[in-house]
């Protein structure tokens, strides 16, 4: 329990998504789950999760896999999309089997878990986080490596579930917090700049002399940084960059910079 402890302590102290990510697989990894999927959104509606393009999505998964994952919304069909969709909490994948079994699922979740079986997506766990925001969803998927039964996996829970629960939890709060590595294209530094400074109240003019550039360059900056995050208006940008936390953001540290301990120790 010390090295989860630790663990914890390191995802808190870590400073990108990218970070938090290498340091919570291992973890994952050893549990048997060598194949992780997470997501996160904060632009959820009734009907979907909103614009793939500004979710946040992760894996450990083969390229092959992943293909036929987000194929055709593959991910949106599976019985467990639906139970994460419409929990909070985690479950083992035992059910799934036993309700295609039963002839419970729809014609389409019955095709989506026959697909995932043949290839080798059998037994796992899936998180579903609880929403801080009406509109934000994360979820975590860990496919059991394939030599792992039900049986196994719900071992694994039964004696692994808490500690687990901790870091998977405390991954998903400190990614939350990051900005997060969307596919839309990125704010420069200047970018970022001009759209805090917006956010603080300051006029082009303002602006212009705080960072010493042109009016003309802030305009510029705004309007590169409006056709980023694809909205019409600068205020829609301060919003979005803000829900995307790239706004307000110190830079990453330097690779070769020291880092206050995470209070337990080096591992």
């Amino acid at each position: 329990m010390t090295e989860v402890f630790q663990l914890l302590g390191e995802i808190a102290h870590a400073r990108s998504v990218n970070e938090v990510w290498a340091l919570s697989t291992p973890y994952y990894r050893d549990l048997g789950f060598a194949r992780v999927n997470y997501s996160f959104t904060r632009f959820m509606t009734d009907t979907t999760l909103g614009d793939p393009a500004d979710a946040l999505f992760l894996t450990t998964s083969s390229p092959e896999y992943l293909r036929v994952f987000t194929r055709d919304r593959f991910y949106a069909r599976t019985p467990l999309f639906h139970w994460a969709l419409h929990n909070v909490g985690a479950c083992t994948w035992r059910w799934v089997h036993e309700a295609l079994a039963a002839g419970d699922l729809t014609a389409d979740q019955a095709e989506t878990v026959r697909s995932n079986i043949a290839m080798g997506v059998v037994a796992g766990i899936t998180i579903s986080f609880p929403s801080a925001a009406p509109r934000s969803k994360g979820g975590l998927g860990l496919i059991g490596d394939t030599c792992l039964s039900h049986d196994d996996v719900d071992d694994i829970w039964a004696n692994h579930g808490q500690p687990l629960l901790a870091v998977a939890n405390m991954m998903h709060l400190k990614i939350s917090q990051l900005p997060m590595a969307t596919r839309r294209r990125n704010l420069t530094d200047r970018q970022r700049q001009a759209l805090e400074w917006v956010a603080d109240g300051k006029t082009t003019q303002d602006i212009s002399q705080l960072m010493r550039i042109s009016v003309a360059m802030v305009e510029k900056h705004l309007r590169l940084a409006r056709e980023a995050l694809e909205v019409d208006t600068t205020a829609q940008a301060v919003a979005k960059a803000a829900l995307l936390n790239k706004i307000f953001h110190g830079s990453p540290l330097p690779a070769d910079a020291k880092r206050p301990s995470p209070g337990l120790g080096g591992r």
